[in-house]
């Protein structure tokens, strides 16, 4: 069975300020996620599940998704604050989302087999997708430890000129696999390559070599289980904060730190690029005009 491309796209943009997701790019009206999609199916994935808001999802799914009803099977899975297991509830005043994790499992019901999960507003490229789909197919489902892969990407190639950005540091071992992945959420350029400048922590010089994650993550559906026990936990540690998040990669480095899984680093030399803040959107437009230039991608796909 052909792997499912699972596309997070329930955030707004606060940084970007609007539905950056729908924002144009291409010299057609592209938007991101069309070149993603486009990507993946090429590269061999047979189905696109888009995690979304039940807020937009009539514009998303008129404006956006409906374009490729007749290119790829297309299902949807909706994110909201109170979708929690039972016995939790979502704390008085509370109006951010719960993160990439319960993104994640809100697709639960709609995917059944080996899938990648992205962010729908990144430019992957297409040897990552390729790479991936092969990954999925080839990994046993029901494997124990589970079998999960990882996209890597040089941190120096992911930052923005506009503000911090947030990346996993990815520790890898010798035999391609990940040891460990730490979230930093505010990373900046600095004269020595970047560094990360938390809250109230001292700032935590970085090379700008480091591999990081960019949510380029290829799972089986054993994911869904790991991330029921640990969103709970999650919940029950920090349910009642405000703005608190799960991440992804936080909960993957826990599952490799017990032995419940092992993630395989596909080291890509694609170009990536994204748009965290408006004033990104002009670098990115260069950029795909730069590809279509040199025949990498079609001007209207």
């Amino acid at each position: 069975m052909k792997p499912t491309l699972l596309i997070l796209a329930a955030g707004m943009g606060s940084r970007y300020g609007g539905l950056k997701q729908a924002d144009p790019v291409g010299p057609n009206g592209e938007v991101m996620l069309d070149y993603s999609i486009y990507d993946a199916i090429r590269g061999g994935f047979g189905k696109v599940v888009f995690v979304i808001r039940r807020d937009f999802a009539a514009e998303f799914e008129s404006g956006v998704a409906s374009r490729f009803a007749d290119r790829i099977p297309v299902g949807f899975a909706y994110q909201s604050l109170d979708d929690l297991p039972a016995g939790f509830t979502v704390p008085q005043g509370r109006t951010k989302p719960w993160g990439t994790a319960q993104a994640i499992l809100c697709a639960r019901r709609e995917v059944t087999e080996n899938f990648c999960a992205i962010n729908a507003d990144d430019f992957y490229g297409r040897e990552a997708f390729a790479l991936m789909a092969d990954q999925l197919a080839d990994t046993d489902p029901l494997s124990q430890p589970a079998r999960y892969a990882m996209a890597g990407y040089q941190l120096k190639q992911t930052l923005s000129e506009n503000g911090s950005v947030a990346r996993g540091i990815c520790r890898v071992d010798r035999g391609g696999h990940l040891e460990s992945v730490e979230e930093m959420t505010k990373i900046v350029r600095s004269a020595s390559g970047a560094e990360n400048r938390e809250d109230e922590a001292p700032a935590v010089p970085l090379t700008g070599d480091e591999l990081v994650s960019m949510n380029f993550w290829g799972f089986t559906p054993q994911i869904f289980g790991h991330l029921d026990m640990q969103f709970r936990a999650f919940l029950r540690d920090k349910g009642s904060e405000q703005k608190t998040e799960c991440y992804i990669p936080s909960c993957v480095d826990a599952l490799i730190r017990s032995g419940q899984a092992t993630v395989r680093v596909i080291e890509t030399k694609s170009k990536w690029f994204g748009v965290t803040y408006r004033e990104d959107k002009p670098v990115v437009r260069q950029s795909i005009e730069r590809l279509i230039a040199t025949g990498k991608y079609p001007k209207k796909i």
